[in-house]
């Protein structure tokens, strides 16, 4: 388990988006149509968020889980969900997130090796919209990535999600 404090608002989608490239971030297509919409707002206060990382396995799973379970495990816990505009801030504070070993071995409809889920609430219940951002490192280049998934969806139980924490 992983807590990091991240400071998240007070700043205008522009200007986060400028953040972002300064810190050289690159962005997938799901991740950019989801920071683009209109729907996902930035709050314009500057609060700090305490946030825990933590595997699915570390949630009591050990043959994975959905989302709806996980949530629900770490609403028992004592975790909320994160506000949808933590990924590009908690992107652009931990900028020393570990190279993952990429293999060509990896499956479609999987979490990358090595990426952090965001674990927020969905701006739209659509299937075929980005859901959330995930954190991920490859070839050095540090990614904020968006993801598409089902409610039906099984995270593996070394899938690594981020919380926030009251």
């Amino acid at each position: 388990m992983k807590i990091r404090v991240i400071e998240v608002g007070g700043v205008s989608k522009p200007q986060l988006k400028d953040k972002l490239q300064q810190c050289s971030i690159r962005m997938n297509e799901y991740g950019n149509k989801l920071f683009d919409d209109e729907k996902f707002v930035i709050s314009p206060t500057k609060r700090r968020l305490e946030t825990v990382e933590l595997s699915v396995r570390n949630l009591g799973f050990l043959d994975g889980a959905t989302a709806l379970q996980l949530f629900q495990m770490a609403d028992t816990l004592g975790l909320q969900l994160c506000p949808i505009d933590l990924g590009p801030f908690l992107r652009t504070q931990y900028l020393d997130q570990p190279e993952t070993c990429t293999s060509s071995t990896e499956k479609g409809n999987q979490a990358p090796s090595g990426s952090i889920t965001i674990a927020s609430k969905p701006l739209i219940k659509d299937d075929y919209f980005p859901k959330g951002f995930y954190l991920r490192r490859i070839e050095d280049e540090l990614w904020l990535r968006g993801y598409i998934a089902d409610d039906l969806h099984v995270w593996n139980p070394h899938d690594r999600f981020i919380f926030c924490r009251t």
